[in-house]
């Protein structure tokens, strides 16, 4: 009925003036406006309720809002990238991760670990000889991360590099595993490769999984065509796993449906490596970019800074592999329709571990020349003639000729006083020289409000960032009392980067559903102060169900599914509604008594920002109800001739009632988005918003 109506309704104003004589048409809409009512009643306001009028100035368009202005930021924490977007299912598929060369491997029988392999940077391969019985078996078991999850039906693209040292032929027999099952065969899928060369060699194979099962593993034996235990001697190197079916169908490839939840937030910029790792637990051990370029084979192992931080969440075999480095990030950025935004070091470990100053490196110009290059050469990297720049070629030669449009570069990150401003003061310049296109990004810190804050920005400012990186990971209690952080902010200098930032609640940092609420109020802040905000990502984005180490997160996952969280939802309401400008928006209670926008430090209440979409002719109105109470409201655009005024709106509510809801995998729906229609009367749109709600009103101008 209330579809009906309003197709109704759209179809009156869209042909009315051409067919239809004015007196009737009015008459139809008055009686669909009853109908409609009348058809549900919940959406009227109770008149004895203290109402909340959202005044809305839809005559002059106000700031602009920067297609950049929500993001998402990716940093390699809690299994982000092995084991979780990049979609290699073999854990430590190089034999390099160290001390044990066979971390994530069973071995048996015969195995050796040597270290004159074909790769300079990944040396390290694994010699299967025979046990000279033929019932006494070589061979490796890899048990992937958490498990090695497969669909049913699903195929599976195995490679590895594999010599016979003696010459000759000789096999390997590659199985599917079910290590726990009580059924007669533990194998459920396998095939046989035919090594053959002396030199060292890729074969590829593909298996199909059966069955869908969450904790496979990969087994390998060294056999003879006759079933029988292998008599020779086999070598492999970079033993790898991928689904056939990635996300775009790229070899290798990112997880199809954890980059899937990405391409469906429709970020405006990406932002990447880091985060933390961008520094190092070392400096020696930080993110280097030029070590994940490349053939995938030879990228150097790194360990993930992320494994030393917690040990109460210890992971010991927590490296990075790189084989998703700055060429898949760039290539996703591209594919999920965001800017690239790259984070390089500033020649400093990480100040959160390194307390003494000849832990970082030195400041002098000699001593930071490569972090210089760094920075110039990644800028040609994205953007370089490939016919007249070594890393616009390699770029090319990776299968991407054109460039990449990087337009966005931060250097450093979470960085404070003098070792970082010093640092920040020699490079800048220098890449500035070389690439004055490009957007520079300083940081204010790891705090919000303290000393190093405020010195921070002071900083930037002298150093003429582009924009300045802020991060707070903050309770209710902090958001409630930051609701008009931006308000006072000088428009003057660099505008605001919020780089990595999330809400949680009682001190559990679990994914509240109820402090994604307010995460949707305050981007209302953001929104409204658009002018000087031109960027937000929340952080982190990914989180293992069986790896974490940080959360809230914004999506988690298994080894078979994700679920997307409230605060992802909130996320994806803001950039899919980010309209081109900020209109001027104020509350007051009743019509009369002016409502503070945001209400009074501390206070829960409704919040609203409202948004002109030029390119759709739309305004969307954000309302956001923190409170424990129905609140009832009232939009009003002022400022519209009644021709242009829309006849009813789509209405999208996130409803955190149950506080503690949180969607992850096997529940991934138990708070998400409903869409209804709401009717117009003229000008107004009333409505009885329910407690802890979001809501989004979109209203297609006539």
């Amino acid at each position: 009925m209330r579809l009906f109506c309003c197709y109704l309704i759209e179809k009156l104003y869209l042909c009315g003036t051409k067919h239809i004589k004015a007196p009737f048409l009015i008459r139809m809409k008055k009686l669909l406006r009853t109908l409609l009512c009348a058809a549900f009643p919940l959406a009227a306001v109770s008149v004895q309720a203290q109402e909340t009028v959202i005044n809305v100035n839809a005559k002059k368009a106000g700031a602009a809002i920067q297609p950049t202005m929500y993001g998402i930021f990716f940093e390699d924490i809690n299994f982000a990238a092995d084991g979780g977007l990049y979609a290699e299912l073999l854990k430590n598929r190089s034999f390099e991760f160290s001390p044990d060369h066979l971390m994530g491997w069973k071995a048996f029988g015969k195995v050796e670990i040597k270290n004159d392999g074909p790769f300079d940077k990944n040396p390290h391969y694994a010699r299967l000889s025979s046990m000279g019985h033929r019932d006494l078996w070589t061979g490796l078991q890899n048990e992937g991360f958490f498990g090695i999850g497969l669909h049913k039906d699903a195929e599976y693209r195995f490679s590895l590099y594999a010599r016979v040292p003696e010459g000759g032929q000789q096999m390997l027999r590659v199985q599917f595993v079910d290590q726990n099952t009580m059924a007669e065969h533990q194998e459920f899928a396998g095939v046989d490769v035919k090594v053959d060369s002396r030199e060292w060699k890729k074969y590829t194979v593909t298996l199909k999984s059966p069955r869908t099962i969450e904790k496979a593993n990969l087994r390998i034996f060294l056999c003879e065509p006759n079933g029988r235990s292998g008599r020779g001697t086999v070598d492999v190197e970079h033993v790898s796993l991928f689904p056939v079916d990635t996300y775009k169908g790229h070899e290798n490839g990112m997880r199809k449906d954890v980059a899937q939840a990405l391409e469906d937030l429709h970020p405006g910029v990406f932002r990447f490596p880091g985060g933390c790792i961008v520094e190092g637990t070392t400096l020696d051990l930080r993110y280097k970019w030029k070590n994940t370029v490349g053939p995938v084979e030879n990228r150097p192992l790194n360990k993930n800074r992320w494994e030393n931080t917690f040990t109460y969440r210890y992971f010991p075999d927590y490296f990075q592999s790189y084989g998703l480095g700055f060429f898949e990030y760039f290539q996703l950025a591209e594919e999920i329709g965001a800017e690239p935004l790259p984070v390089l070091s500033v020649g400093l470990s990480c100040q959160f571990q390194n307390d003494r100053e000849d832990q970082h490196a030195a400041c002098t110009k000699e001593g930071l020349q490569e972090f210089i290059d760094d920075c110039i050469d990644l800028i040609d990297f994205a953007n370089g003639d490939p016919a007249k720049n070594k890393w616009a070629k390699l770029r090319a030669d990776m299968g991407h000729p054109a460039p990449f449009n990087l337009k966005f570069l931060a250097i450093g990150n979470e960085q404070w006083e003098q070792p970082y401003f010093d640092r920040l003061a020699i490079i800048a310049p220098e890449v500035r020289k070389v690439h004055p296109e490009i957007k520079l990004i300083g940081t204010s810190g790891p705090n919000a409000e303290d000393d190093h804050f405020r010195n921070g920005w002071k900083a930037m400012r002298e150093l003429k960032a582009d924009l300045v990186d802020e991060h707070y990971y903050r309770d209710v209690k902090w958001f409630k009392n930051s609701m008009n952080r931006y308000d006072g902010y000088d428009r003057k200098g660099p505008k605001v980067f919020a780089g990595e930032w999330a809400c949680h609640d009682r001190g559990k940092k679990y994914n509240h559903a109820g402090a994604s609420i307010y995460e949707a109020a305050f981007m209302t802040n953001l929104e409204r102060n658009a002018d000087i905000v031109h960027m937000a990502t929340y952080a982190p984005l990914f989180s293992h169900v069986e790896g974490w180490q940080w959360r809230p997160d914004l999506i988690w996952y298994d080894n078979l599914s994700t679920a997307r969280t409230a605060s992802y939802y909130v996320q994806q309401l803001y950039m899919l509604n980010r309209g081109t400008n900020v209109l001027p928006t104020t509350l007051s209670i009743d019509g009369g008594k002016p409502a503070a926008n945001p209400v009074p430090e501390g206070e829960d209440g409704v919040f609203a920002s409202s948004v002109l979409d030029k390119q759709k002719n739309e305004i969307i109105v954000k309302v956001i109800n923190t409170t424990e109470k129905v609140q009832d409201i009232n939009i009003c655009l002022n400022g519209l001739k009644a021709k242009a005024l829309p006849v009813s709106a789509e209405v999208t509510t996130l409803n955190c009632a149950d506080y503690d809801a949180e969607n992850m995998p096997g529940k991934p729906e138990v708070v998400t988005p409903r869409t209804t229609i709401a009717v117009m009367s003229g000008a107004s749109l009333k409505a009885a918003l329910p407690a802890k709600t979001f809501a989004l009103y979109k209203l297609k101008l006539n």
